[in-house]
């Protein structure tokens, strides 16, 4: 998808269209982008006031920019002070993941309805399999339908590279950039291909292509030029022989149509530092909102996890991560917020926090979670087993789960409904309403 964070916005805003735009910074709220958006496109006003990038003062980054903020140099990663020396005048929009996720599921649909092999490569990203699809439809033609249906479905354009693998349709998707539809065969390697910066091939990265300008290897044809040997005694025998197929183009990955995940997570980087104790209204509400997107994705995907974790982030870019391992498998937002209750208890929460995420890891899909719980049952004679934590364990378990600071499961009960206790067990003995030492 073109600047697909960026055009999704177009949309809400089209009096954008044709400006500088940059979106980073933080998050939208719920109610205010929506509501202006439906007031402009009734109104037709050109000259609402947007937030400018030289105002901004902050340590967020760039998400993504229009193509127009590209041009003065903006790119997705920079500091957006650094962007606002670069392009003071461009207008600064917050993020949106629940309405990209939103188009992502959308542009994808529509492409499986004419393409149904499809490897899921990102929230903007997809490899498609087109082989046996054309029925003596030129190859061309057949890109320009899946192209037509995306923008019906969706009004945002894609470019579209199409190429004997995967390698070389990744960068010719990115050559005519916006709304590109490029076409890289063979004997246009030496004309196209090889011109371009190493750094295109995807799978080169800053440190192997700094290490590439180094040795005096700038674009793809010098590195295809380059003896194997040599480059199997710079790089090691595996990444050397892969350079050297790669920079000539060959490429034997399928598309893969399924793998499953190793785990879900969600997390947010906060604009300021936060303290656990000064701001712990602020932290258990971000914590409980994460743990609840967290059983969304979850359930959307059709996963149970059996593992819950944490990520902390503190004001010296010190990271630590915290696992808890529950009885039994869950998909639910209340055992996910009480694990992760656990988790964070045993979290130093001394030094101010930049960053807090939610995990969940040992993943299953929902049915073969099922099974293997009741299998567990059967072994243990257990009388009941449920797929997400008792839900008479302090309240109910959806209240317990939402409440900032509710306890786990009671003490000696089976935190994951399975008879067996968890691996981390709560330090605080049952009772309606006790509290955790969140941020406290």
């Amino acid at each position: 998808m073109d600047a697909f964070y960026a055009s999704v916005e177009l949309l809400r805003y089209p009096q954008l269209r044709g400006r500088p735009v940059v979106i980073g910074g933080g998050r939208r709220q719920p109610t205010d982008s929506d509501q202006q958006g439906q007031t402009l496109s009734a109104s037709h006003q050109v000259d609402q006031s947007f937030a400018r990038l030289r105002d901004y003062v902050g340590r967020g980054v760039v998400t993504t920019a229009t193509y127009e903020a590209r041009r003065f140099g903006v790119h997705s990663g920079m500091g957006l002070m650094k962007a606002a020396v670069q392009c003071p005048d461009a207008v600064l929009l917050p993020t949106d993941f629940e309405q990209y996720r939103r188009y992502s599921r959308m542009f994808k649909t529509a492409v499986a309805a004419i393409a149904p092999v499809i490897e899921d490569r990102g929230i903007d990203e997809i490899y498609i399999d087109l082989s046996g699809l054309t029925d003596g439809e030129p190859i061309r033609e057949l890109a320009l339908r899946i192209k037509q249906a995306v923008h019906a479905a969706t009004g945002l354009s894609c470019s579209i590279g199409l190429s004997p693998n995967k390698l070389l349709s990744k960068i010719a998707s990115d050559l005519d950039k916006p709304d590109g539809l490029t076409l890289i065969e063979a004997a246009d390697l030496e004309r196209r291909i090889w011109p371009l910066s190493a750094s295109r091939i995807n799978g080169i990265g800053p440190k192997a292509f700094d290490k590439l300008s180094g040795l005096g290897i700038q674009t793809i044809g010098e590195l295809a030029a380059a003896d194997p040997q040599w480059l199997i005694a710079q790089f090691g025998r595996s990444y050397g022989v892969w350079l050297h197929e790669a920079a000539h183009g060959r490429d034997e990955r399928p598309v893969i149509t399924h793998s499953e995940p190793k785990s879900i997570s969600r997390e947010t980087t906060f604009e300021r530092d936060l303290h656990a104790r000064r701001d712990r209204s602020s932290l258990s509400k971000i914590f409980t909102d994460l743990c609840e997107k967290l059983a969304q994705d979850l359930g959307r995907k059709g996963y149970a996890a059996r593992t819950i974790g944490i990520k902390l982030r503190y004001d010296d870019f010190s990271t630590v991560t915290r696992d808890h391992t529950l009885g039994g498998w869950t998909a639910d937002a209340a055992a996910i917020r009480r694990a992760a209750g656990q988790c964070l208890k045993r979290a130093p929460l001394e030094r101010r926090l930049r960053l807090l995420g939610v995990k969940a890891s040992t993943l299953a899909p929902i049915a073969k979670a099922g099974q293997q719980a009741n299998d567990e049952r059967n072994r243990l004679g257990a009388t009941s087993l449920h797929a997400a934590e008792p839900a008479d364990d302090a309240c109910t378990m959806a209240r317990s789960a939402l409440i900032p600071g509710v306890a786990g499961a009671p003490e000696g009960s089976p935190a994951g409904g399975s008879g067996k206790t968890a691996q981390t067990k709560a330090s605080t003995s049952s009772g309606v309403g006790q509290s955790l030492p969140l941020f406290d």
